[in-house]
This record gives C-alpha cells, structure tokens and sequence, in this order.
C-alpha cells in the first residue's frame, strides 16, 4: 500500500506524461510501451541522445519512430538511417503509411523520392556521402536515427558508421539502435565523449519468451531440464535427460531406455563436436523436419542453411514430398499478390528467372530467402510470410539482418557455416542474432529454437550458445583514401587528426591501453630497485656492465666467424669428394668410416648432401649441416656399375673393399685428430683484448661485491626489455589510426592528391575531384579517371570497366580472364588492361609504405554488364556465368550507383556526358524491378 503523498505524486506524474510530447505519441499506438521504450523516449525527449540496446523484436523502433515524429512536430528534419536497401525499403512504406507520401522521402544508391521531405530515409552511406558535400538537405536537421547501428562491426561497411557519428553537427540528436551487445556501455561512453550526453538503455528481456530446443531424428525435445527457467537459463544450464538419452539412442540405433554400453557420447571433440564412432546419425531431412514443425504446432518457421543452392534444394525436396502448407483460399491470395508484385516483370525473363517453380513453391507454402534473388521475389516472399501465407522459409543468414520478418520458430540445421575463408563455428552472438526472430509480439505467446541434431552435435555447447550473450561491438574504423581528401579539405590537418584519435577505434584502443600502462608502472618501480641494489661505491656499475656485454657480443661475433670458417671448409671438402672416395668422419653419431655412393648435389641451405655407406653396412643420407668438421677422404675404392645399395650382398662386399683399402693405407697415413677445429682468433683479435683490458682497469672491477652488482644488474637489464618491449605495444596502440593516416597520406602525397607535409598539408586539384568518388576500391577508380585510360570508352564499355572497381567474385578459385567484347585488341581489352595495371601499382605502392593493399580488381563482371548494356536478353547475359539473376541485378544497381558518381566527378565533359549514357543502357527491363 503506497501513502496518499506517494499517489498524488504518481497522479500528477501522470498528468505531466499525458501532456508530454511523449504522451501524445502513446495515444496513437495500439499497444502499451514497454519500460525500457518509455526510458528511451523521455531521454529523446530530453534532448539527449540515445543508445538503445535490446533483442531483435523487442521493439527498438519505436525510440527511433518517436524521434522522428519529434522532429515532424517541432519543425526539425529527421533522417532515418538503415545498413541495407531492403530495409530502407521497408521502413520508407511503414513512414509513409503512418505520415503520408508528402512527408516521408528515400534516397539510396540507385533511388531518390521526395529527398527533401521531412522525414527522409536513406542508407547509412548516402548520409555519409551528404556530409562530405555539405549538401543542403543538411540544414534544419534535428535528429537521426542509425538503426542497426551495431554494423559499426563490419569489416567492409562499419566506418561509415563512426563517419557519420563525428561528423554530424553538434545539435543533431544521435538515437542509435543496436541489438544486445556486451559493451553497450563502452559504446555508450564514447557516444558521449564525441556527441555529448547520451543515455544507454539496455534490455535484455525479450517481449516473447524463447524456448530452445534439439530435434532428434523425429523427435523435438527441450535443450534445458525442466526445472530451468528458458528465459533466464544462467551459466552452464543442465541438459533435459530426455534429451540425452536420445542422443544416445539414436547414435547406437536403438530406442529410449535401451542400456546404453560403451557409450562414448561425453567425448567432445571442440566447441559443439563430439568424436563418435558408429555411424553417422544425419539429422532429419527436409521434408521431415517440415512435416513435424507442423505436427508441432511451430510454424511460422525459418530455417537457415547457411547456402544458396542447400536454400534452393530445400524448397525442391519438400514441394517433391508432396507437402503443402496452404488452404485454397490462401492459395488464391498468394496468386494474387504474386501476380500483382510481378506483373511488370519481362515475359521473356520469367522462364531464365525460374518463375514458374518459384510460384508454385509460393503456393504450397514454401520458399527460399537468399542474396541470389531478385529483389521482386526477395520482397514478394517477405511480404507472404509476415502475412502468414508462406509457413516455411529456407534462408541464409542475410535475412537475420535487419528485415522485418519474425516467426513462430526458427530452426538451424547445422552450427556451423562458411565465412569466406573456412567453416567457422556459429558464434553466441550469430545463434542470439538468428533465433532472435523467432516469436511474434502480439501473435506468438512463445517463440522456439529449434537445432537439428547429427552425430558431433553436442547440446551442452548449444546451451552455451542459447546462454551467453557475449557479442561485443567492435570498431572496424581506418582511415581511407577519400575520407583523407576530404576531411583534410574540409577541416585542415590538426583538425583530422583530432576527429581520427576520436573515433571509436582509437577510444577501444586506448581503454586497452589502461592495463598495459599499470604493467608498465609496475616494471618501471622494479627498474628503480633493482638501480638502487647494483649501486656500487667505487664507480659506475652500469658502465662497467656494458663493458662486459660489450665483451660477450665481441665474444659471441668471433665464434660465430669461427663456425662459418668451419662450415666453408666441411662444405669445400664434401664438394670436392666423388664416388668411392672412402672418408673417415671424426666425430658424432656417424662418426667412423664410410664410402661415397653418390657424388654431393647441389648445395642447399644445409650445403651439400653425401650419400654413403658406413662400416656397418648401412646407407646414410647426411645433409652438410650433419657432416663434422675434420671430415677428409683418406683412398678410394672401386664401386661396381652393378652395385645395388638395396642389395645386403652388394653392401657387404663393399663394405669389404673399404676395409682392405683402409688396411693397405701405410701407419703414417694422415689422420684428422677427432675433435679438431679451426683455431680460435679470441687470443689475437684487438678489439676482444682492449674491452677486456677496459674491463680490467675499471674502478668497479676491484669491488669485492662486484658478483652481487653484477646479478642485480643482469636482473635490471631483462627488465628493462620487458619494459621497453610493453612501452612499445602502448605506443602501438595508442597511435595506430595516427599512423595508418600519416601513410594513406603519403601514398596521397605521392600521386599528388595532396601536396605540403604537416600543418601545411592541403588537397590538391585532383585531390578535389577524389572527394567525391566513394568505392571500395576509391584509388584504383581515380587514378583510372585521371590517366585517361577509360576516355575513350562508348557507353556499354565504360559501364562494364567500372564494374571491375566493384566486382568481388563469391569463389576465391583462380579463374581465366574473360573473353573482352571487342577483341583482345579493342577499345574495352585496353582499357580494362590498364586498370589491372593501375591496380597492380598502386598495390606496390601501399606494400611500400605499409599499408594492406586492397583486393585487386575483379573481371568476372566485365562481358555480363557489356553485354546487358548492349540490350542483350538476361538470358544471354547469364548464360556461361556463375551469377545469378539476383545477384546481376544488385552489382547492375552498383554499377548504376558508380556510373552516377562519374557524371559529376569525371575529369572531362565527354566522359561525364558518357556516364549519363552508360546509365541509360544499364538500367532497362528486369534492372529497374524489385525494389522501389
């Protein structure tokens, strides 16, 4: 029971929310906010900014669309940012849907719509790109919201992020909404320092329960006991026994509650593996799975595979099962929406696109989700499933990025999964990012995970999957070619460098750095002890210990030349030996006599090798590392043309033969003493008898606790080396973004884009026109531009060259260049030449001055754009190719993209006027479908 004063103030609260701007926002939604939402919101509308972490699902959105009707209602303009076209796409129809077409605008690479609304959305690049040319549609702008702001990990793509975050103006409320990350606080911190004050608010609670689960076979069983609570399963949760045991059952190929004997299942092989034996249990087939999800009750579903063609398989497996999912009146509306989505597609491309097998999958309930698409069947499939048309969805993991398309379950076949180098396991953060869209808020009162088990499978591993919530936020932030120029042109140097040493990167580098630096304190206290404990009274103990190392080196670099003389001389000997030349080897493990059966090859590192036989009958291989010095020929015998080393008679009777030759040689017959070595140069050498000489008469040399300075001192300088060792990894750390610019400049310097060194460095004229090319391969493009080497281009040429900037091959296995329409002599082999050539010089440029050369250009485009540009059928186009029909067109809308940056930034009228056409030829028929 509260007081009356307690409930009056929780009254008047009331009444104050109901009048906020807040309050206002809440009247309109159908569903009550939850308290981390409510939190996010009051801080917004504070005036700060905010960091919103939580589960896919949980309702993030809401913060961000709050923001945005913030800045509808105080007349301040909102942009919405978002990682990935698609759902740029999605949020641009639910805006409009809530605010009206007037209000709400989309700008990504390849579309603008009502740019200067109030509302406008767009990708994370196009507001990057805005800032660098301090567009207009910048002014009056009060908030933006970076959603999937936890892409600021990606290796390729993350920069862009940081970019955006110091670059805005210092009145632009930043809402960034990430999913649950380890660091939100750390993140938090530096949001912080670089835009001033930002609340974090972080849930971790998901709005639907989730339960996980394995499948067996045929069985769906619960991955926790059941006295463990699914949603908080804390560490190291206890297994179901149920579970266990049908793990075992089915490795041995028996039934629950058989006796299980010389079960070898708790051996584990590394994270999610067991080592079995027996064979393989395989985890149930596709059609089977289906059919049990739907006994189960648990579709909607989403099953991931981790591969395009295992996606496309899939759908093939169930639909020839027989399986079908739909009634006939969902049957009918999928018909409908179907045609009404695809209505403007190409007649002639329906057969190449497959979209006959496509819609029938559709029909039956079924279809596949993957990048390989075309953008009007990706957004088609994601439209039935979220009206619950579609109940089983086979996708790769691109689908668990940002779009908008919960289910009941989701189900993975396998935990681990190729990332482009090797099969990697399934990290906790990508099993928390995929099973993060199982279960529907409003819809689902539980949401399930669902793991197919194989043979290896290890359910304690996924329970820590299913547990752990590490996914720490790592900044991938380096500076690029672009970034310099412009920067540097906008700003000046000192000022760069200030925004470079606050990216994020930089901030995780020097909150590493802390406990390097108490290390470093530590070792530096210990140096002063030990000073104090080598002080000697006669003189400078430290002096006279470098008198002593200075002894050793001389010491040390004397033996070295001794062995080296050694070595040259074993290696002069065995050189000049031939075959039968019997050798008495002085000393180790071979030590004795022996024969050369084959003459000394060519020398390796080791120097020659010697092939003999020794006195007791067996062949050695000895490499010159392994021959003694002292080793010296004494006679010779003859070797038969016959003679077989594999023979035991054969080597005997040479064996024989060496004997009476070692026989018949005279008493006095030269013999190397074992053990001899070349004389020692340490009594002759000056420069050894002055140091020791120095030594000698040093005050310190007569101190009769010189032994005791003398361990402390050795002591004192192996600390040292740790120190100096520790002092240098700090400054490593420290200044690693400082130093990754100074060499980007300097390649800069070198090609003349910029020009001056230090405070009087500036952007030069053809650096001006580098600042507004934005690729991955930013160089390579600009130096393309400023040699001419594409001037001479008509239209489909210059198109299919700037594809080479662009291009990235999905297979790493070497394949031959393409065949250059033309000819190899015509206008396009030329210039695509060129730019090979330029790629190769500029990746000996940055290897000359550190830097990791970028990926070299990709020709696997170059005939499929030219002959699309040309007006080619996608048949055609296709034909001989790996690509597929979704993947052409989203590298055409690439292309598109680049082509539009060279209208404005070519260096000549003629190649701007070129670019314009290029776009033209490229965008036609299936290019220009699918997205909006």
């Amino acid at each position: 029971m509260t007081s009356p004063a307690e409930r009056y103030a929780a009254a008047r609260k009331r009444q104050q929310d109901a009048l906020s701007r807040l309050g206002a926002f809440r009247a309109t939604l159908d569903f009550p906010l939850d308290d981390f939402q409510i939190e996010a919101c009051e801080a917004v509308e504070a005036g700060r900014g905010v960091l919103v972490a939580a589960p896919t699902g949980a309702g993030k959105t809401v913060v961000g669309e709050f923001a945005v009707e913030l800045g509808l209602k105080t007349g301040r303009k909102a942009f919405y940012t978002t990682p990935i076209k698609a759902l740029s796409n999605q949020k641009f129809t639910d805006l409009q849907r809530r605010y009206g077409p007037e209000h709400v605008g989309l700008l990504t690479g390849d579309t603008s719509i009502n740019g200067d609304a109030p509302i406008v959305v767009m990708t994370t690049e196009v507001l990057r790109n805005m800032l660098y040319s301090d567009s207009p549609a910048l002014a009056g702008l009060g908030f933006v919201v970076m959603d999937e702001v936890h892409y600021l990990a990606d290796r390729f793509r993350g920069p862009v992020w940081e970019e955006v975050i110091l670059h805005l103006a210092d009145d632009v409320q930043v809402i960034s909404l990430s999913a649950t990350v380890s660091n939100a606080e750390e993140f938090g911190d530096w949001l912080t320092e670089v835009r001033g004050d930002t609340a974090v608010v972080v849930s971790e609670i998901r709005p639907v329960p989730l339960w996980q689960h394995v499948m067996v076979n045929k069985t769906v069983l619960d991955l926790y006991s059941s006295n463990v609570d699914p949603t908080r399963p804390g560490v190291n949760p206890p297994i179901n026994p149920d579970l266990v045991e049908a793990i075992r059952a089915s490795e041995r190929g028996g039934r629950p509650g058989e006796r299980s004997r010389g079960a070898r299942g708790d051996r584990r092989g590394g994270k999610g593996r067991y080592y079995q034996r027996g064979p393989l249990v395989r985890p149930p087939s596709r059609p089977v799975m289906v059919d049990r999800m739907d006994r189960a009750g648990l579709l909607p579903a989403i099953v991931f595979l981790f591969s395009r063609a295992g996606c496309e398989a899939a759908v093939t497996q169930v639909l020839l099962s027989g399986i079908s999912l739909t009634s006939p009146a969902e049957r009918a509306q999928i018909t409908a929406i179907v045609e009404e989505r695809c209505a403007s597609l190409p007649a002639e491309d329906l057969d190449v696109l497959n979209y006959w097998s496509w819609q029938q999958a559709l029909l039956h309930g079924v279809a596949a989700h993957h990048a390989g698409l075309l953008p009007v069947f990706k957004e088609t499939v994601e439209a039935l499933f979220t009206a619950g048309l579609v109940k089983v969805v086979f996708a790769t993991e691109t689908l668990a990025l940002g779009i908008n398309m919960p289910a009941r379950s989701v189900v993975l076949e396998k935990l681990t999964k190729w990332d482009g180098r090797a099969h990697a396991e399934v990290t906790p953060g990508e099993y928390t990012q995929l099973t993060g869209r199982a279960g529907r808020r409003g819809i689902d009162v539980e949401g399930h995970a669902v793991v197919l088990y194989s043979s290896g499978l290890d359910p304690v591993a996924v329970a820590g999957l299913a547990s752990r919530r590490t996914y720490p936020l790592r900044s991938r932030f380096r500076p690029t070619y672009n970034m310099a120029v412009n920067l540097i042109s906008a700003s000046g140097w000192t000022r760069t460098r200030e925004v470079l040493e606050t990216s994020f990167a930089q901030f995780q580098a020097d909150r590493g750095v802390v406990g390097l630096a108490r290390q470093a304190r530590t070792l530096s206290e210990g140096l002063t002890g030990y000073t104090e404990s080598m002080t000697c009274h006669l003189g400078d103990f430290e002096e006279y210990m470098d008198v002593r190392s200075a002894i050793r080196a001389r010491e040390s670099e004397l033996s070295r030349s001794r062995s080296r003389a050694q070595r040259e001389a074993i290696n002069t000997a065995v050189a000049h030996l031939r075959r039968g030349d019997v050798v008495q080897i002085p000393t180790g493990r071979r030590a004795g006599y022996a024969v050369v059966l084959e003459p000394p090859g060519p020398p390796g590192l080791d120097g020659p090798a010697l092939t003999l036989l020794t006195g007791d009958g067996k062949v050695r291989k000895l490499s010159g590392a392994d021959v003694p010095y002292g080793t010296s020929s004494l006679t010779r015998v003859r070797i038969p043309k016959a003679f077989n080393s594999r023979r035991p008679a054969d080597r005997r009777d040479l064996t024989s033969s060496m004997r009476n030759a070692l026989g018949a040689l005279a008493d006095d017959a030269p013999r190397t003493r074992h053990g001899e070595r070349t004389p020692s140069s340490a009594t002759t050498d000056a420069e050894l008898g002055r140091l020791r000489q120095a030594l000698r008469s040093h005050p310190c040399h007569g101190c009769s606790d010189r032994d005791n300075h003398a361990r402390w001192a050795e002591r004192r300088a192996q600390l040292a080396q740790e120190h100096d060792a520790l002092l240098r990894r700090i400054e490593g750390r420290t200044s690693s973004i400082a130093r990754d610019f100074e060499k980007v400049c300097e390649v800069l310097r070198a090609l003349h884009y910029l020009e001056g060194t230090g405070e009087e460095t500036s952007v030069t004229d053809q650096g001006a026109w580098l600042r507004r090319l934005y690729a991955e391969k930013d160089l390579v493009l600009a130096e393309c531009l400023r040699s001419g080497s594409w001037a001479d281009l008509d239209a489909a040429g210059l198109a299919a060259v700037v594809s080479t900037v662009l291009f990235s091959s999905r297979s790493d296995d070497e394949r031959p260049a393409p065949r250059m329409p033309g000819g190899p002599n015509g206008s396009l082999a030329r210039a695509v030449e060129a730019t090979v050539l330029i790629s190769q010089e500029l990746e000996l440029l940055e290897h000359e001055h550190g830097l990791q050369p970028a990926e070299p250009v990709d020709l696997g485009l170059v005939r499929s754009i030219h002959q699309w540009a040309i007006g080619s059928s996608l048949e055609d186009v296709l034909d001989g190719t790996d690509l597929a029909a979704g993947d052409f067109v989203r590298w055409a809308k690439q292309v598109i993209d680049l082509l539009d940056q060279l209208t404005l930034a070519a260096p000549t009228p003629a190649l701007r006027s070129t670019a314009r056409s290029a776009i033209e030829s490229v965008r036609r028929g299936i290019v220009t479908h699918g997205t909006l």
